[in-house]
């Protein structure tokens, strides 16, 4: 299963830090084969390989898994400290308080905290500094790495009430969308937190030491690349499209395979806020950044791989999703 791609602006994100402590972001995202003209793009986007590498490349730059967003550095191996205290929960309730625990214990400047009232539960952020450290991606990343953390403990992709953050949107609402898998996000709210059933937190545990040590080989790109099963209708396009990346068949040909009428796949589409276009640009997109990634494809085969019959429509296409070719991409020029 292909891969999703990312909007540059997590990449801005996770680099905003590292002037001010004394490192050089170009060099970052050089080492990382990202074109340091993709970050004056606000519609420009990377693979999430590349992103991985970038996030993992500045924590260890900076010696700080918190990317300089904390009031005190989290030393490199908190993550993986954190893990195994939570790896012996039987549930996902047991693991949420450890996980709490684990960070009240030390003085970051955040403070998570589990709360069930009734039917609902929130894990949220009773605090972070506000000073000069203070902004929107660090509770951004710590949500998002709970979200995913949680998915991976019970290896499913837990369904959210909200997603809530005390900042208006930086980015477009649709790549948060993304980022959450698609559950309900809310800007400007009195505090940062998860909120779900209480019931999800009868899960039981499905991984061990063993499938941690396989994890924490590279969490980052672990948790942006997992997948689970989720019977939708875009979804199921999704599938078949990538299935026949050769051909890519249009909106009635899928809908045959599906056994449905075609207005009737592009209504349900349309309700599930997208369309048979989009899905097809978005898959073709993701596609090239993948294998842009990959050394020894030309820029040919690349095209014909990601559906496109000649490479000059694949150039032209490229260009408007990144702002770049993909031969400056691929160099990170």
């Amino acid at each position: 299963m292909r891969n999703p791609s990312i909007s540059v602006h997590f990449a801005r994100a996770v680099l905003e830090r590292t002037v001010s402590r004394g490192l050089d972001p170009i060099a970052l995202l050089r080492k990382n084969r990202i074109s340091p003209r993709l970050l004056l793009e606000d519609d420009a986007r990377i693979s999430v390989e590349r992103f991985a590498d970038l996030q993992v490349s500045t924590m260890l730059a900076l010696q700080d898994e918190s990317l300089g967003y904390t009031s005190r550095r989290m030393p490199i191996g908190s993550w993986s400290m954190m893990c195994h205290a939570v790896i012996g929960s039987a549930t996902l309730g047991q693991a949420l308080s450890r996980y709490c625990r684990f960070y009240q214990l030390f003085e970051f400047g955040l403070n998570p905290v589990l709360e069930s009232d009734g039917d609902t539960t929130r894990l949220y952020l009773q605090k972070i500094d506000e000073g000069e450290n203070c902004g929107p991606y660090y509770s951004e990343l710590f949500l998002y790495n709970s979200h995913r953390f949680c998915n991976w403990l019970v290896q499913e992709q837990l369904p959210l009430q909200s997603v809530n953050f005390k900042y208006p949107p930086v980015a477009r609402r649709e790549e948060y969308s993304q980022v959450f898998m698609g559950n309900p996000i809310l800007f400007e709210q009195a505090v940062a937190s998860l909120e779900m059933s209480s019931a999800l937190l009868e899960r039981p545990l499905l991984q061990n030491e063993a499938s941690l040590h396989h994890f924490l080989r590279h969490p980052v790109l672990f948790m942006l690349t997992q997948q689970f099963a989720v019977d939708s209708w875009a979804a199921r396009v999704r599938d078949i499209l990538r299935h026949n990346m050769d051909t890519l068949p249009d909106l009635g040909a899928v809908a045959t395979v599906l056994e449905i009428h075609p207005q009737t796949l592009r209504r349900r589409l349309a309700a599930e806020g997208t369309s048979f276009k989009e899905l097809k640009n978005r898959l073709r997109r993701d596609t090239a950044l993948h294998f842009l990634g990959k050394q020894g494809l030309s820029i040919e085969e690349i095209a014909y791989r990601s559906g496109f019959s000649e490479s000059s429509a694949f150039i032209r296409a490229f260009k408007g999703w990144t702002g770049v070719t993909p031969y400056c991409y691929r160099k990170g020029l």
